[in-house]
């Protein structure tokens, strides 16, 4: 009989607890309309992506040699595409990038699997923040790393920095930062990662390696309210490796465009580049799509009508606030996680299904209790689903 390696079986055979929520939202869409489902389940952008994006693809499809369109590109992309995502982000944070710190990548998600696969080592552990994405548990695990969770605090999804600390081993490679966060929209001030920094700095000098805070930020321009500043991680802390998506700023998740940025203040900069590119060959994520390689430099100034996703939430937070709900105020991304009635988040969201609300317990993001709202939906699904979250409310009463 044939010994199959454990991961691949390991996480095949899991379903993501997200996606089989999202295929039952389906399921009844189609079973009694979609009108009359509320679905809350995944993050996909309903805001259309910007007009200009597509007379730009539209153009170059016209104008670019097929030959040079469909062809491979090189393994990391195509040079001139990475300079102008180098040239981008100088213009916006005062930093000293070229093509060769850059990695074009199917999204994020082809970002993190590099940084998880190149970096690690058996036994190596990494640090999440929970409530987390859930697909980090998956790639650290793959990857023969160990994850260790923290919580951040209740009241506002920060870090209690001493915390942290007491985590810390000889053994710990990485630390995941996602800000805005998936699942609660919340933001990490500069006061946060600052103090982050300044552990991880006294943890590398005491145990004699790099830690690498691994800064995933897909969410990074869903930022609401004026007063609120996203830090520019990579300034901060020397041993950072960023991860970056285009799906949700301007509405293409499904053509994966994304990169991942090693900074030359990493230590041992052109060694740690070349480990994730190795990843990248041994995973098979070279030669991104060179059409929306093409397209993605007419993406680096321009964004998708984001206010939408404000209005969705001062609404959510309004009129559920008032119903007796209790939350968090997300300041970016488009979620919230709203606290289960009596506790229990799994029957919490088997509840509210009678009611066609369709949301994702907290369980799924390390944090029990909660209930996680996508709110990437239409305004108008929004009004009709709260006299339906009012009906959930009173059967708690």
């Amino acid at each position: 009989m044939t010994t199959l390696p454990k991961f691949p079986l390991q996480f095949g055979k899991e379903e993501n607890l997200i996606r089989v929520i999202a295929a039952y939202a389906a399921k009844r869409a189609e079973e009694i309309g979609a009108e009359n489902v509320f679905n809350f389940s995944i993050g996909n952008p309903n805001v259309p992506a910007p007009t200009r994006l597509t007379e730009a693809l539209q153009e170059i499809l016209r104008t670019v040699p097929a030959a040079e369109l469909h062809s491979y590109s090189p393994a990391a992309g195509l040079p001139w595409v990475r300079k102008a995502v180098a040239d981008d982000l100088n213009a916006r944070y005062g930093t000293d990038y070229t093509a060769d710190d850059l990695y074009l990548t199917a999204g994020a998600s082809g970002a993190l699997a590099m940084a998880f696969s190149g970096l690690l080592l058996e036994g190596d552990e990494v640090i999440i923040f929970a409530p987390y994405y859930p697909e980090y548990v998956v790639y650290a695990e793959s990857f023969g790393g160990r994850v260790v969770t923290i919580p951040c605090r209740e009241e506002d999804f920060q870090i209690e920095p001493e915390t942290l600390r007491a985590a810390i081993t000889e053994k710990t490679k990485i630390v995941v930062v996602n800000s805005p966060s998936n699942p609660a929209g919340s933001i990490f001030s500069e006061k946060t990662i600052n103090a982050m920094a300044d552990i991880l700095r006294e943890a590398e000098a005491r145990f004699g390696h790099p830690i690498y805070l691994l800064a995933d930020e897909p969410y990074r321009e869903l930022v609401y309210d004026e007063h609120i500043t996203l830090p520019f991680i990579p300034k901060l802390y020397d041993n950072t490796i960023y991860c970056y998506s285009y799906s949700k700023c301007v509405s293409l998740p499904g053509e994966r465009m994304g990169y991942l940025l090693v900074p030359p203040q990493v230590e041992d900069h052109r060694d740690v580049y070349a480990a994730l590119a190795g990843a990248g060959r041994i995973l098979g994520l070279v030669c991104n799509s060179s059409l929306f390689q093409h397209l993605l430099p007419h993406c680096l100034d321009i964004t998708s009508d984001l206010g939408i996703y404000k209005t969705n939430r001062d609404l959510l937070l309004e009129t559920l606030t008032a119903q007796g709900y209790e939350m968090a105020r997300p300041d970016g991304a488009f979620y919230l996680v709203l606290k289960a009635t009596d506790g229990d988040d799994l029957a919490f969201c088997e509840r509210a299904k009678e009611f066609e609300l369709i949301m994702v317990p907290g369980t799924c993001f390390g944090y029990p209790g909660y209930a996680r709202l996508s709110y990437c939906v239409e305004t108008e699904t929004i009004r009709r689903a709260l006299p339906e979250f009012e009906k959930l409310m009173e059967t708690y009463r």
